[in-house]
């Protein structure tokens, strides 16, 4: 097993403005009532402050008052100050059964959710694993915790992070995995903390290629959505597609849940078209899926590169190949209304300057074939993805996760357009050579050079050639004489 590696770790944590006054305002709540509550954030937000990362996920352990009582006191508290009413306030009860052994209130102040707790002990019988719980100490509530990274606390009345197993911040500076207790006793009282410190390892130990190779080998297999429903059961989703320090807009929450449905959704199509794949346009076809929908309705081209060249470490023809495909989207999505109607009207689609001699059904072949020149053997691909995003009757952005899904619309629309590349004679388009070279372009435009000059001819010509997919070279060398001619070039 490979040694563990040493992490940075802050001397103290710095808080933003927000969190200046969430602390503020919770602090000055427990002066107003006269109380002694001593209050601290537990967990994942102290790890992840002390490693210089930005987190909005705040748990507060106080010290002699349950949750729900102290929201109580905060939302009375407010009004006093001048303050608006709290946005939200929730609970969540417990349900020993399934190992939650304590009610969390929740409360929504400046503009983020914060769960209050009562800082807890527990004691447990011979003949049952479900703990009586009760008021206990600081020290006594971090060594029930999962693991020692997770069991400190931020003390907001001193200004301290407090070590209270001894060893969480040498854990966190050494990239170790341990529990405040004996492992057996740790995990028996939760299962989950099992998944949680496999999570944990996994995001310290494994290296991003060994990720993206075994994510490789998941989706390329024969069981994509299985795999997928793994991850996200493992809660590994966030480890495995990481995004960015700074990510705009903010992921939504459920997020990792929309992906895989949007993966099972994608693959009952797949096997609906009856479409022969590669298991290399698979893999590409499945990972643009995943981040085609990781932020919002299309992600930023930035962040599908990040997490193709650093999230997953796969190489970079493979990130271009997925971010070609999501270029294309926006051109598929307008060319679907003219690919399936009866009567080829393409007026509405946007065109190119040097298509406006051509005519609609041609300038249709025209503006497909480059799309489909740009794409090459991914054209199913994206084509795929347009199905899923096509409006059919419905918002398909509001009705993706919906079971009237109308698959069988979807799967239509997809042999159509489909069938209407075929009829156009468009599969293998980007291997079409260009009847006239630059060589002979420079001659008929009597250039001493190329130059962004002859590119701009040269898809000119693409043009031509794909409007008159019949024409001979002579014809194509006329067409250039004559439209010179007309509009001379400035050369």
């Amino acid at each position: 097993m490979a040694e563990p590696t040493a992490v940075q770790v802050k001397e103290k944590i710095d808080l933003t403005d927000t969190e200046k006054d969430i602390f503020y305002t919770l602090l000055e709540t427990i002066r107003k009532f006269e109380r002694n509550t001593v209050p601290r954030v537990a967990g994942g937000w102290v790890r992840d402050k002390l490693l210089g990362k930005e987190c909005h996920d705040i748990d507060i352990a106080l010290s002699n008052m349950s949750g729900s009582e102290f929201v109580g006191k905060v939302t009375k508290y407010l009004p006093d100050a001048g303050l608006k009413p709290p946005a939200g306030i929730g609970y969540i009860p417990k349900k020993p059964e399934k190992s939650k052994h304590l009610e969390t209130a929740r409360m929504k102040l400046f503009g983020l959710w914060i769960d209050f707790v009562n800082l807890r002990c527990e004691e447990y019988s011979e003949n049952s694993r479900i703990p009586t719980m009760k008021f206990g100490t600081a020290k006594e509530d971090a060594y029930r915790r999962d693991l020692t990274i997770n069991s400190l606390f931020y003390n907001f009345n001193t200004n301290s992070v407090e070590d209270l197993t001894g060893r969480g911040i040498e854990d966190l500076k050494s990239g170790k995995i341990v529990t405040p207790l004996p492992p057996k006793a740790t995990f028996l009282d939760d299962p989950l903390r099992v998944l949680r410190a496999i999570r944990f390892a996994l995001a310290a130990k494994i290296s991003r290629e060994r990720i993206g190779i075994e994510i490789d080998l998941m989706i390329s297999g024969n069981q994509p959505v299985k795999a997928m429903t793994y991850i996200c059961d493992l809660t590994l989703f966030w480890i495995v597609f990481n995004l960015p320090p700074k990510c705009e807009p903010v992921v939504s929450e459920g997020c990792d849940r929309y992906v895989y449905n949007l993966l099972s959704l994608s693959f009952t199509l797949l096997h609906y078209y009856s479409v022969i794949l590669t298991n290399a346009l698979v893999r590409n076809y499945s990972a643009s899926r995943f981040s085609s929908k990781l932020v919002s309705y299309m992600l930023q081209i930035p962040i599908i590169n990040y997490i193709f060249r650093d999230s997953l470490k796969r190489k970079a023809r493979d990130a271009e190949t997925v971010i070609n495909i999501h270029r294309a989207l926006k051109k598929f999505l307008s060319l679907i209304p003219s690919l399936v109607s009866t009567d080829s009207k393409v007026s509405e689609i946007d065109s190119d300057g040097e298509l406006v001699d051509i005519s609609a059904p041609s300038k249709l072949r025209v503006l497909t074939g480059f799309l489909l020149k740009e794409i090459k053997d991914f054209w199913r691909v994206a084509m795929l993805i347009s199905t899923l995003l096509y409006p059919i009757d419905v918002d398909c952005t509001q009705d993706i996760l919906s079971k009237n899904f109308q698959l069988d619309k979807r799967r239509d629309l997809f042999t159509e357009v489909e069938n209407a590349n075929i009829k156009l004679c468009l599969e293998k388009v980007w291997d079409v050579k260009p009847l006239v070279n630059g060589k002979e372009i420079m001659n008929v435009l009597q250039l001493k050079s190329g130059g962004p000059l002859v590119q701009e001819w040269q898809r000119k010509l693409l043009a031509w050639q794909l409007a008159h997919p019949f024409g001979s070279a002579e014809e194509c060398l006329d067409w250039i004489k004559k439209t010179t001619s007309i509009f001379p070039s400035k050369h």
